[in-house]
């Protein structure tokens, strides 16, 4: 892939992403100086990260969250997820043009606004990001305790994150909302990002096909260390089943939010998502989509208030 190409598919990145351009390694080695390790020539020759080794991506992240966003420490097991940073910004910057559509065009900031992270994971990366680039505050949800200890650590190392995110532990894993959201809640947007593997076979097989297009190479067990552990990959019915359950669960908070919202990996899952959405009474659905790198994605969005209840919830909450 050229120079060029490369530049093309790194602005389909929205255009507030602080990694919308390349790279710029020299100053990310300053960051983070252990990065040099995984430095190699690509095929033109010129310096860049050998991402098919997971601890390499791990290393960039990592240094990206130093420069670009303050961060000291961000540390977590290698077994769990390794989100990339430029694109879950852009989920987070696409959320906050959603909530400017009910603010007048201006994107609310600041602690007045809260974002309920639905599988916060170890890596706590969406409410980082939120904080980080809106001010906002967030509860983060995960259904395995050493996920919730591992954000929790990441929250206390760094003073900036202090008070800003609160992390909750989901007791039942069949649940989503219920046992994290009080009835007398409110929050401003929800966030999730749901295992998208129906099995252990699915996910293997994706885990193929990744190391093939990061190294060219074939291997029949590859690690896992991209994809995350068990419960952050697969979800008996995947990606659809958790989708449908997460918006059964909404309706009982219909009045909790004013939006939730979902990734949708899969383009032919979200015919039938938004259709499921017609048996509770959804007034406003928004499907966004993302580009990052060489992957299409998009956010679905949705709100069961009527637009007086949008205005009203903006000039209750968000002075």
């Amino acid at each position: 892939m050229s120079t060029k190409q490369k530049s093309t598919l790194k602005s389909r990145l929205h255009p507030r992403n602080l990694n919308r351009e390349r790279y710029d390694l020299k100053a990310l080695l300053q960051t983070e100086p252990s990065l040099a390790d995984f430095v190699i020539p690509n095929r033109n020759g010129e310096d860049s990260i050998d991402f098919a080794q997971p601890k390499a991506v791990k290393t960039l992240n990592r240094a990206l969250l130093k420069h670009y966003y303050g961060l000291e420490f961000w540390d977590f097991p290698d077994e769990n997820l390794c989100p990339p940073i430029p694109g879950r910004a852009d989920y987070l910057h696409y959320m906050a043009d959603l909530l400017s559509q009910n603010n007048f065009g201006r994107i609310p900031k600041g602690d007045q606004i809260i974002g309920l992270d639905i599988g916060v994971g170890a890596s706590a990366i969406y409410p980082i990001l939120g904080v980080r680039s809106y001010d906002w505050q967030f509860i983060g949800s995960d259904i395995d305790p050493k996920s919730i200890a591992s954000a929790q650590k990441i929250i206390e190392a760094n003073s900036v994150l202090h008070s800003k995110i609160a992390c909750r532990l989901q007791q039942n894993p069949k649940d989503v909302l219920f046992g994290i959201l009080d009835k007398s809640e409110k929050v401003d947007f929800t966030l999730c990002n749901p295992p998208f593997h129906a099995s252990v076979a699915e996910a293997q097989e994706s885990a193929r096909r990744k190391v093939k297009n990061l190294s060219g190479k074939k291997e029949q067990n590859p690690t896992l260390n991209f994809a995350g552990v068990h419960h952050e990959l697969i979800y008996e019915g995947g990606e659809y089943k958790f989708i449908r359950n997460l918006v059964r669960e909404s309706s009982k908070f219909a009045q909790n939010c004013l939006w939730f919202s979902t990734l949708v990996s899969k383009q032919s899952n979200v015919k039938g998502v938004t259709k499921y959405m017609d048996k509770f009474k959804v007034s406003s659905v928004k499907v966004i989509p993302m580009g990052t790198g060489n992957k299409a994605t998009r956010i679905v969005a949705w709100s069961f208030l009527t637009e007086a209840q949008q205005k009203d919830w903006q000039k209750s909450r968000w002075k």
